[in-house]
């Protein structure tokens, strides 16, 4: 697995094509553990490096439905995740980011609680309840593994 370690830029014609795209599922099987594992650690560098708090594998270049974050101290790597549980009540956040818009926040809105499935980096199911800054962070990055960006989720003033 070839990992890219300059963060696409949005701003950029070429890789918000490929921002804009659904990623595919990880396959485990195409894979060995570690190849995943140094994924994960390389990941997990790029991220902080750029001093972000998440990162999705698109983001670097891979079509692959994976993100690392950190919160609060705690680190996740999360493969196929999917939000299958969300509040209706929302959190407004005033100053979102994204390392692939450096230097744009924006106010935005995402669930106040929600529940994130997925596998971790043997494949195992996991299923994670979250709220406040950590929802925000997972629906950021589940976002851009579904093609979408922040700013999707700006507050329209009216």
């Amino acid at each position: 697995m070839n990992i890219n370690t300059k963060i696409l830029n949005a701003r950029d014609k070429k890789d918000a094509k490929f921002l804009r795209k659904k990623t595919a599922k990880f396959d485990f099987k195409k894979h060995t553990k570690s190849e995943i594992t140094k994924l994960v650690s390389q990941m997990k560098a790029i991220m902080l490096s750029a001093n972000g708090q998440g990162l999705a594998a698109n983001q670097i270049g891979l079509n692959s439905s994976v993100f690392v974050a950190q919160v609060d101290g705690k680190f996740y790597a999360v493969f196929n995740p999917t939000i299958t549980k969300a509040t209706e009540e929302k959190d407004t956040w005033q100053g979102e980011g994204c390392l692939s818009l450096p230097g744009v926040t924006a106010p935005t809105y995402s669930p106040a609680k929600l529940t994130l499935e997925g596998q971790d980096k043997n494949g195992k199911k996991l299923k994670i309840k979250a709220w406040g800054m950590l929802a925000l962070t997972f629906q950021h990055e589940v976002d851009h593994l579904n093609g979408k960006l922040f700013i999707d989720r700006r507050v329209v003033n009216s």
